[in-house]
């Protein structure tokens, strides 16, 4: 009876582990990405889950102030190791518990630095195909990540520092962005039946669009806060071709020379948009939980770039740059019919598009 208790007791653990990894610590840390997450499929959500608080680990100790520079520099190769070689010993794992010793022990992001030993031995569980995944996708964010600290070293929170070029930034969202959405084309490749394999390198570099288009969302929504902590994602090429520094971007005022600039960058991440809703129609039409969890970041882009363009306090730090909860809501109702024919998705992306393209087509808004 003791072997079979055993066995029984180390099965409870695990799930319960399992659980409080990939629900209750997820839905803490990923914010409104949970949602994409949770609705997909059981066996895709597992792996793509645990490689989301790999990443978001990483992230959070690359962006907080907490710790020295060098430090984090350190830690990250540390931690990066274990991807090259996956199959080190649990004691040669990052040492993450003085990262967690940072935070406030009620913080989430407390608990997830001092989870991530816990995350390693879920790992250990998951198929050889999966591993290999999140290992690629890993290393690949993490370089990504290396390139913050590098252009951004936060010597001097009083200097802001940019991005040197268009190519640096493209790079960048590639490595941060663009790269999971070639990752989850792959895993759904491995889990979903029927899925075509002929389409593998047309859906990835579709995915990568995808994935690119929604970080430069981010990065311009988040302008304002990003300059505030010294850092410029537009590069400094542009600025200057307007008459502007980084550092301007500090006050408000420079809002104005910005708006050619700022509108260039938009169409640009629009182009990288369209190629998101073809990845989308791309998909095989039963893959009907992936097709949702792609519709949603997709359509709030959309709406969020327009929100962007429209806001005259983009550069203020504690702007709310969002879009509102009645236009979230409609989008949750108006995906569900998008389901049902790819004809009533492809409306409401032209409907979006054409509400944004108009508002960029008018007169510098103020």
């Amino acid at each position: 009876m003791l072997p079979v208790f055993t066995r029984l007791r180390g099965r409870y653990l695990r799930q319960h582990t399992e659980a409080r990894l990939l629900r209750h610590l997820l839905k803490q840390v990923s914010r409104s990405f949970y949602l994409s997450l949770r609705i997909l499929g059981s066996t895709v959500r597992k792996p793509i889950s645990l490689a989301y608080l790999f990443c978001r680990a990483a992230d959070t100790l690359v962006d907080t102030p907490l710790i020295p520079h060098q430090q984090r520099w350190e830690t990250l190769q540390t931690f990066r190791q274990h991807f090259l070689s996956p199959g080190r010993p649990a004691d040669a794992r990052p040492p993450w518990r003085p990262v967690a010793s940072v935070y406030d022990a009620h913080n989430a992001e407390y608990q997830l630095a001092a989870d991530v030993p816990q995350c390693f031995a879920l790992l250990d569980t998951l198929p050889a195909h999966d591993r290999r995944h999140i290992c690629q996708l890993v290393l690949a964010l993490t370089h990504g990540m290396e390139m913050d600290l590098a252009y951004f070293p936060a010597a001097d929170p009083a200097i802001v520092h940019a991005l040197p070029t268009m190519a640096t930034l493209d790079l960048y969202t590639y490595y941060v962005a663009g790269v999971v959405g070639a990752f989850w084309t792959k895993i759904h490749a491995d889990h979903v039946s029927g899925w075509p394999s002929e389409a593998d390198k047309h859906l990835c570099a579709l995915g990568i669009h995808l994935g690119k288009g929604l970080q430069m969302t981010n990065i311009l929504k988040d302008l304002g806060k990003d300059v505030a902590l010294g850092r410029c994602y537009i590069p400094r090429e542009h600025l200057r071709q307007v008459g502007l520094v980084s550092a301007d971007l500090r006050h408000p005022a420079s809002l104005v020379p910005l708006r050619p600039l700022l509108l260039q960058l938009l169409w640009h991440t629009l182009d990288h948009l369209d190629h998101g809703c073809q990845y989308i129609l791309a998909l095989p039409y039963h893959t009907l939980r992936l097709r949702l969890s792609c519709m949603w970041p997709l359509f709030f882009a959309l709406q969020t770039l327009e929100v962007v363009w429209n806001a005259d306090a983009l550069l203020v730090p504690t702007a709310r740059i969002r879009i509102t909860r009645r236009s979230v809501y409609r989008t949750l109702w108006m995906s569900l019919l998008c389901l049902i024919a790819p004809g009533i998705f492809v409306h409401y992306y032209r409907t979006l598009r054409r509400s944004l393209t108009k508002a960029l087509s008018s007169q510098f808004p103020g």
